[in-house]
């Protein structure tokens, strides 16, 4: 037989028409056992091309983020908006144990030995400089304060600093302790908080407040020294702090060089069967701890706040740990759906504790202190949260304290602006302690 040989038209006029005919990429196929033979048999040859999920919504994660939304229950399993519970001691025990478990903080029962490095007075606050060693990593460096020449035991403030990309910093992002500040801070405090060191604000009202620089912050972030089997850039010696220790370049290659290592952090904890969340929980009831343990303090009426990170922390200590007699979250409230489906990319991996969407919303985490007094302070034009899911954060709370028989000791606040803690939103928090805490 003589082979002929097709011309090239003739090839590309046969692919299309095979094409056509078996359109399968576009059909959508159940994938059921013991059915799929026959799903094959029974498909006819089309030449009618179907766009599929055209119109479906999008998301962080394309077309799977709206599926898993769908998934998820609201309320869910442990919710205290479930019809289930009425009483809030036959649901808190249940809902607190699955929280604790899916955080995963780690224990931490060694002694802790606390330090005074200095002492002194400035600007009407006698101020100590603090230290305290874990039993891993390097010294946690903190910062007391309270009222020049004040008496007796005062009501405390947990003061808890932001995260705001900017690890290098800790405690010193929300105190001033002399009239010479690094001008990274001054710059921070003055976009986030007005100009205002706001721990100093709170302590000049009769609170002793301590800050302490948070997991991974300042004197407990990671050194570059200190490791091993990564290279990331021009950063060979963390901060470089041989002769320009705060050298401005230097801080902010090492805010950036942090920035990419919190992802190995978050996975490196993952592994150890703990979270990042978890061992930012745990470093911060330490400090509670130490505050809490304090012959000028009264135990009986601390509370804690912040900002950004600071209010993320909020979510968490406050949630669960009782001893917040009186919290007051600022710029970190929204739903589990909005960091699915629009905003986790904005977020710390100190947000994320596995599998904790299956019991409890976000916001409900912070909801397992009813009805301790909780403020949650948000902003309309904030773009790290979408403006209807922090709307509905606010109902989730306002709806938990008032099916526990104490609307009154919720409140929640929008302001107009961004991401911030400006003075307004300072003296309405500073009044919410005030009022709760018997100052």
């Amino acid at each position: 037989m003589k082979k002929v040989k097709s011309s090239d038209a003739e090839i590309q006029d046969s692919r299309r028409a095979f094409l056509s005919k078996t359109a399968l990429a576009t059909v959508a196929i159940p994938l059921i056992p013991g059915t799929m033979t026959a799903t094959f048999k029974n498909m006819l040859p089309t030449s009618k091309l179907i766009v599929m999920n055209a119109d479906k919504p999008k998301s962080l994660i394309g077309q799977y983020g709206p599926w898993l939304a769908s998934q998820m229950k609201d309320p869910p399993k442990l919710s205290f908006r479930n019809d289930h519970w009425s009483i809030i001691e036959d649901w808190k025990p249940s809902a607190y144990a699955k929280a604790e478990e899916q955080i995963a903080a780690p224990l931490i029962k060694e002694t802790i030995v606390i330090t005074l490095k200095k002492k002194y007075i400035y600007d009407g606050l006698e101020i100590e400089e603090l230290e305290w060693k874990l039993p891993y990593g390097r010294p946690v460096e903190a910062i007391f304060l309270k009222p020049e020449n004040s008496q007796g035991k005062l009501p405390a403030i947990l003061a808890l600093h932001d995260h705001a990309g900017k690890k290098y910093f800790g405690k010193r992002k929300i105190t001033k302790t002399s009239d010479t500040q690094h001008p990274l801070v001054e710059v921070h405090q003055n976009s986030d908080y007005e100009g205002r060191a706001w721990a100093n604000e709170i302590a000049k009202r009769g609170y002793a407040v301590l800050v302490h620089d948070a997991f991974s912050f300042a004197s407990r972030r990671i050194f570059y020294e200190d490791m091993d089997g990564i290279d990331w850039g021009p950063l060979k010696v963390e901060g470089r702090t041989d002769e320009y220790p705060e050298d401005i370049k230097n801080i902010e290659d090492y805010n950036a060089w942090a920035g990419h290592h919190e992802h190995l952090m978050a996975k490196s904890l993952l592994s150890a069967g703990t979270s990042y969340t978890g061992m930012v929980l745990a470093e911060d009831r330490i400090a509670l701890d130490i505050l809490s343990a304090r012959k000028d303090v009264d135990p009986d009426r601390i509370g804690c706040g912040g900002l950004s990170g600071g209010g993320l922390r909020t979510v968490f200590l406050g949630g669960m740990d009782t001893r917040i007699k009186c919290a007051v979250c600022v710029g970190f409230m929204t739903t589990w759906k909005d960091f699915l489906l629009n905003k986790s990319y904005t977020h710390t991996w100190m947000t994320y504790a596995p599998g904790l969407a299956n019991y409890l919303d976000f916001p409900e985490i912070l909801g397992l202190r009813v009805p301790l007094p909780t403020m949650v302070q948000s902003n309309n034009h904030d773009e790290l949260y979408t403006l209807t899911e922090m709307k509905k954060a606010d109902n989730i709370l306002a709806d938990i304290f008032s099916k526990a028989g104490h609307p009154e000791r919720y409140s929640g606040k929008f302001y107009d602006g961004g991401h911030k803690f400006d003075i307004q939103m300072q003296t309405d928090a500073f009044h919410w302690f005030d009022n709760w805490l018997g100052n």
